[in-house]
């Protein structure tokens, strides 16, 4: 039995939606976050010392990262489903790129716009008014400016595709499946349409609505 271990307000949707889309049976171990801190428990330390979710267990396999659960369960469990063949060079080179990018390039960047905008909040009344302009700085002048050019890139792929790889969803739909739904709960995509149209595919597709029956929306910590 595949076991995936559940931190509340994590990234283990997508992981989730693999699962279901495979067919396969998996039982769920939520982890709530700590009221204060959202940081995780300490008891998801005794599954991966870094505490850190997704993580599944499978018999004494222990794996950890998005990424490499998703080639994990593919590899063992796909039977050539959701990623391309290594025969197509290119898109395999193309599913591989945006595997990685996801939490490379793209994740970074929505954590570092994250902590900046949870500063104010978390600074002491008198260093309000100053956290927040330092705040404002940073999004106008870095954070902004670069989402824009992600979000161009993004757009641009999926105008002539509509998905990141040849099979639907793929390994890569997966991996972009949460940095995308969490840009669309934060701001509007109306600029985007593509993306935004690849977001709303992604509630439109059964394997994800049987996520949210089981685990509820996905949902983002702060």
């Amino acid at each position: 039995m595949i076991r995936v271990h559940y931190l509340e307000k994590s990234r283990s949707h997508r992981i989730l939606w693999l699962l279901e889309t495979l067919g396969l049976e998996y039982e769920i171990i939520t982890y709530p976050r700590d009221s204060k801190t959202q940081l995780a428990p300490d008891s998801l330390k005794r599954v991966h010392p870094l505490g850190k979710s997704p993580v599944i267990t499978d018999g004494d396999i222990t794996v950890a990262e998005s990424g490499a659960i998703i080639d994990y369960l593919l590899s063992c469990y796909g039977e050539g489903r959701c990623q391309p063949s290594a025969d197509d060079t290119a898109e395999w080179a193309n599913y591989r790129y945006w595997m990685h990018y996801a939490e490379g390039s793209l994740m970074p960047l929505l954590t570092m716009r994250l902590v900046f905008s949870q500063l104010p909040k978390h600074s002491p009344w008198l260093v309000k008014p100053i956290s927040k302009g330092i705040r404002d700085a940073v999004n106008k002048r870095l954070i902004a400016p670069q989402l824009t050019e992600h979000l161009t890139m993004i757009e641009n792929h999926l105008s002539t595709r509509q998905q990141f790889s040849s099979a639907w969803p793929s390994g890569a739909d997966v991996q972009m499946s949460f940095p995308l739904k969490a840009l669309s709960m934060s701001r509007s995509l109306k600029d985007y349409p593509a993306t935004a149209a690849f977001v709303a595919r992604i509630d439109a597709d059964l394997g994800w609505q049987r996520v949210v029956e089981r685990v509820g929306p996905l949902t983002l910590p702060g």
